[in-house]
Formats: structure tokens, C-alpha cells, sequence
């Protein structure tokens, strides 16, 4: 404990909210105080966000239900220690007019002032922290029994309460389970978890909440006004996003954001405070996630680059994914009034991309980037692990939702169906067969064995291509050459449906065939693909295997012809090259041959 007087508040270590009373001082007035003692609150009205637990105070302090112990827990910098010293204030509240416990404090009380500043009598601070054992707790514990010098009750602040031992614990429990009468205590902890049951079942709980973003930001700006400091409102969201509910932690930021500035330069700018914070232009990060889950791989790495050498942190930049990968989850789980705490364009953006994706999608999207930040946090080059995160991204973007991949494997139709793309055409009927090689001896047709993946009886309606042969031949008609060849090369297709199609690539297939096939057939069909490239999985021959069969099984058909047997005998050491299909006849002229002999 602390007893030092202070000009205004005690030491500074406790939690930092909003302005209240201003005490009597008994020192000198120092030449600056920094925002988080400064602005400390000093009574209830004062403390922002925590409206549940005033409430219930007031109600408990009314009522005369005023409880012998209270736990407040929460995340650093949310008001613990101060709310511990306001209740200590309520309990031994004392004016001319007043003598009762009460939670109205905008009057200074006989006892306000003293407890303030940690120097009353019958109010003990202690830090659990650095005074830990069973003996520093019998020491308190020895005074419990007598009554209090001078205040109503003896109040005793225990700070991070959850850093006692085992043996301290066990020594408060009697006094806890039947305390005297005029005995308080109040325990402060940020892990609550490790607060043993059997004292958390004799206190009352408060959870004391991180502060909303906006809340935080019109904070920082009533301080502002007050300091007549002149920062963008969108450089104060940036400060209270930093501090992740923490209001110490924004007022310590924002002590050091004013001074990024001067009356000359004007108000100071968010790019200013994002500079001083380390962080990534939010709105660039948005465009990382839009080009990472469309496909455009490289521009994703480029626009990361950039983002990095403008002075973003991967980590950030990570996180940064995450959060809106989060925020779209959210948009595709409650809608697009979900609150996102975002600005309108971005939140537009948002529900764009959460129309494109399903909750499965996104679900697998979050998983990715959590390995992938803990991945950027331990790597020896953090940008590197941030490339191979985005890398890993747009995989996943390519694959197909995990519900549908699912039944696309257990041979089921898709749980919906794909969203058709209006005013785009549908693409002209593909013949069945390949193109033969080029003939050069005349025989009779021979027919093909059928394919092994032809489309379904009850296969939904769908654009495009309806059969694994109709796709190849999309695939040359709209001459794409390189994407043609590696189907035919690289590809043993597995299972064909309209929308879906699942395949076993080759070892030196090219690891992105999968998603630049699932691109080609939304830009051609309008329709969105379920494409699935599984090693796994045990595919037939591909394309190119197909052609070499076909080809040497029509030949070997060509060598038992009689009239080709008949031509190789008369013409000794010729050869079967090639075999086409004969032209076709021409039936009119037939059928006037025909009437004209009749």
C-alpha cells in the first residue's frame, strides 16, 4: 500500500476512467499529470460501461442487502481497483446531512478524502502480488476482530487477490464464511479462474466489462475537449481499438497521441496515430482479404508487401484478417444488421463478401488464421509466415464449402443449389467424343467404349457443362490452352455432376488447377462450381490416357477389317497410321437415285 499523499488521486496503479470531484490536496500540485491518474472517476456516475453492476449496487445499497465480500474481476485497466475504493467511499460515506452507507458521492464525506488517497485508518490496501504468503494474510486477518477507529466499517482491498497461495486462501475462509459485522472485504483479480471455489462462493461477483469501442472513443473525446487537445475522431477509434476495452490503456495512448501534433500541423490525423500505433490501414487490409478469397493470389502478396513496407506489423495485419473474417461470420450467421462497430462502406463490404461465402467456408477461413497468426507470432520472419497465412487462405477460398464437399464425396447432391448469375448466356452444347487424330486410311465407324463419369439422372437443372466430356470440350472451344492442357494431363476425374466435380490430381499437377478451373467455369457459367482436387481419392484415366486408348483401340479395330487386311496384303510394308470416320452420305441424293431406278 501506497501513503503518499497525491494532489488528486491515489498512486496510479489502479484504473483510469472518467473525471469527477477534485479532492483537497496536501502536497505540492505537480507541472503534469498524465491522463490515466488525471482523469481517474470519482464517483459512480463517472464510471463508463459498467452500468449492470452500478445498478446493482444501488439497488443492494437501497434495500440495505449490503454484502460482507465482493469479487470484481476483469481484463486490466476497466476500473477494479477504482470501483473498490468507490465502494469503500459508499460503505463509510459520512457528511452533515448523511450518515449511512450510499452510493450517491458528489459530496465529499468525512472519510472520501483520506480513502482516496489510501491513508484511512480502517481501510487497508494490499497487493497480492508481493505480499502472497499466509503470514502477510493473519496479519490483516488478527485486526478483523476489532472494531473500526474512526469510519462505519473496516474495509479491506485485496488487489489481484488470485496470486495468494494455497495456505493464505485457506486462512481467510472462516473469517469469509462469518465475518463481524463491521468487516468488508473487496477482492480484485484479472484471473478468476484461479480464485479457489470455496472464496468465490462466499463474495458477491462483478464482472466488470471491457468498454465498447464507440463508448471509449466519445471518452477520448471528452478528454480532448477538456484538454483542449484537438485529435480526428477516427484516430481516437483507432486508439480505443489498440486498447481493447482497456480505458488505461487508451488514456496512456492518447497522452502520447497528443503530442504527435501541434496548434501549427492542425488536429492530428489518424494516419499520424496509426503510424505511432504500428498498424495497418484497416481499409488496405480489407482489400488483402477480398483479393486473397477471389483468387487474385498475387496481388494479395504485393498489397501485403505494401502494407508492410508502409510500417504494418504482421501480426497486426493478421489479426486484422481475423477480425474481419470474424465480422463476416457474423454478417452470414445474423444478417447484415449485425453490429459490427464499422464504418458504412466497410460494412457493405462485409456483407458482400459474406454473401459469397457460407458459414462453413468461413468457419474453416478463421481456423486458418488463428494457426496462422500464432504461426507469424514465432517465425523468424514474420512477413514470411504472414505470405504462407494468405497462401493458405486462398487455398481454402478455392475449395468447396466443407458441408458440400461432404456429400460431394459420399456421392449426394449439394444441401443447396448454386445462385445463378443473371444476363449471362448459357454456353453452346459440347459434342461427346474428343477429336480423333488426323486419318489417313478410309474405314467403317467404330464405336467408343461409353464414359465412366457421365452425368446423373437426377442431377439437378444446372448451365454448363453436363457431363466430364462436355467440360473438355468447353475447355477447347473456349480455347484456354494452358488450363486444357493440364485437365488433360494432370486430371483423373473421380466424380461428375452439374456444379460439382471432384478429381485425383497427379503428383506434378499444378497445386492452384483446382481453383483456376473453379474461376474459368464462374466467369463462363455464372454458376459457382464445387471443385475438389483430393489425392485421396481414386479417379479414372485422365484425358490424355483416354485419346492414347481410343486411338490404339481403333487401330487395332482398323487391322481386322477385311478391306484393310485386303489393302495391307496387296501393298507389302505399308501401315496403319491413323483412322477417320468416313464422310457422311448424302441422303437426298440417294433417294432420287433411288425413285429414278424405281
Amino acid at each position: 500500500m501506497d501513503d503518499t499523499p497525491l494532489p488528486t488521486d491515489a498512486d496510479g496503479a489502479g484504473d483510469v476512467l472518467m473525471p469527477g470531484l477534485d479532492l483537497p490536496t496536501d502536497g505540492p500540485t505537480p507541472g503534469y499529470q498524465v491522463l490515466a491518474r488525471k482523469y481517474r472517476p470519482h464517483t459512480f456516475e463517472d464510471l463508463i460501461g459498467q452500468d449492470a453492476m452500478v445498478r446493482t449496487l444501488t439497488n443492494a445499497f437501497a434495500a440495505g442487502r449490503i454484502a460482507h465480500a465482493y469479487m470484481l474481476t476483469g481484463v486490466r485497466g476497466v476500473g477494479k481497483t477504482t470501483t473498490a475504493r468507490l465502494i469503500a467511499r459508499a460503505l463509510n460515506f459520512q457528511t452533515d446531512e448523511i450518515d449511512a452507507p450510499s452510493m450517491t458521492l458528489g459530496e465529499t464525506g468525512r472519510h472520501c478524502e483520506a480513502i482516496a488517497r489510501s491513508a484511512h485508518v480502517d481501510v487497508m490496501e494490499m497487493d497480492a502480488a508481493s505480499r502472497t504468503g499466509v503470514g502477510d494474510i493473519r496479519e490483516i486477518l488478527e485486526g478483523v476482530r476489532y472494531a473500526p477507529v474512526s469510519a462505519r466499517y473496516k474495509v479491506y482491498i485485496i488487489d489481484e487477490v488470485h496470486m495468494l497461495s494455497t495456505s493464505a486462501f485457506n486462512a481467510l475462509l472462516k473469517t469469509l464464511e462469518e465475518p463481524p459485522e463491521h468487516a468488508k472485504f473487496i477482492f480484485a483479480t484479472t484471473e478468476i479462474r484461479k480464485v479457489p471455489v470455496t472464496v468465490l462462493s462466499r463474495c458477491q461477483r462483478f464482472d466488470l466489462k471491457r468498454i465498447d469501442r464507440e463508448v471509449l472513443t466519445d471518452h477520448l473525446e471528452r478528454i480532448c475537449g477538456l484538454e483542449k487537445a484537438s485529435v480526428e475522431r477516427d484516430g481516437l477509434s483507432l486508439i480505443a481499438r489498440a486498447a481493447e476495452g482497456s480505458v488505461r490503456d487508451a488514456l496512456s495512448l492518447l497522452d502520447q497521441a497528443i503530442v504527435q501534433g501541434s496548434e501549427a500541423d492542425g488536429p492530428v490525423s489518424a494516419p499520424q496515430i496509426r503510424d505511432m500505433l504500428g498498424l495497418a490501414d484497416r481499409a488496405r487490409v480489407l482489400d488483402l482479404l477480398e483479393q486473397t478469397l477471389t483468387g487474385k493470389t498475387a496481388d494479395a502478396l504485393a498489397e501485403l508487401e505494401s502494407l508492410h513496407d508502409a510500417g504494418g506489423d504482421p501480426v497486426v495485419i493478421t489479426r486484422d484478417l481475423l477480425d474481419y473474417v470474424h465480422a463476416t461470420a457474423r454478417v452470414k450467421a445474423a444478417g447484415p444488421e449485425a453490429d459490427l462497430g464499422e464504418a458504412a462502406d466497410t460494412v457493405a463490404r462485409i456483407v458482400t463478401l459474406a454473401e459469397s461465402l457460407s458459414l462453413g467456408q468461413l468457419t474453416r477461413m478463421w481456423k486458418i488464421l488463428l494457426t496462422g497468426l500464432d504461426d507469424v507470432r514465432a517465425a523468424p520472419d514474420a512477413l514470411a509466415a504472414a505470405e504462407m497465412t494468405v497462401l493458405r487462405l486462398a487455398s481454402a477460398a478455392a475449395l468447396p464449402p466443407p458441408e458440400d464437399a461432404a456429400r460431394l464425396l459420399a456421392g449426394m447432391p449439394r444441401a443447396s443449389g448454386p445462385t445463378e448469375a443473371p444476363g449471362k448466356p448459357e454456353p453452346a452444347a459440347a459434342p461427346a467424343e474428343p477429336a480423333a487424330a488426323e486419318p489417313v486410311t478410309h474405314h467403317r465407324a467404330l464405336n467408343a467404349p461409353e464414359a465412366a463419369s457421365s452425368v446423373e439422372q437426377d442431377a439437378p437443372a444446372i448451365s454448363g457443362p453436363q457431363t466430364w466430356e462436355a467440360l473438355m470440350a468447353m475447355l477447347r472451344e473456349k480455347r484456354d490452352i494452358a488450363l486444357q492442357s493440364d485437365m488433360e494431363r494432370h486430371v483423373r476425374p473421380a466424380a461428375f455432376k452439374p456444379g460439382s466435380f471432384s478429381f485425383q490430381p497427379l503428383e506434378d499437377a499444378p497445386r492452384d488447377l483446382a481453383q483456376r478451373l473453379s474461376r474459368r467455369l464462374l466467369e463462363w457459367t455464372g454458376e459457382r462450381w464445387m471443385i475438389l482436387a483430393d489425392a485421396g481419392l481414386k479417379g479414372g484415366e485422365t484425358w490424355h490416357e483416354r485419346k492414347q486408348r481410343l486411338k490404339a483401340e481403333r487401330l487395332e479395330a482398323a487391322r481386322h477389317d477385311p478391306a484393310v487386311t485386303e489393302a495391307l496384303r496387296l501393298f507389302p510394308g505399308a501401315e496403319i497410321v491413323a483412322v477417320r470416320d468416313p464422310e457422311p452420305r448424302d441422303d437426298t441424293n440417294n433417294t432420287e437415285t433411288t425413285e429414278k431406278r424405281a
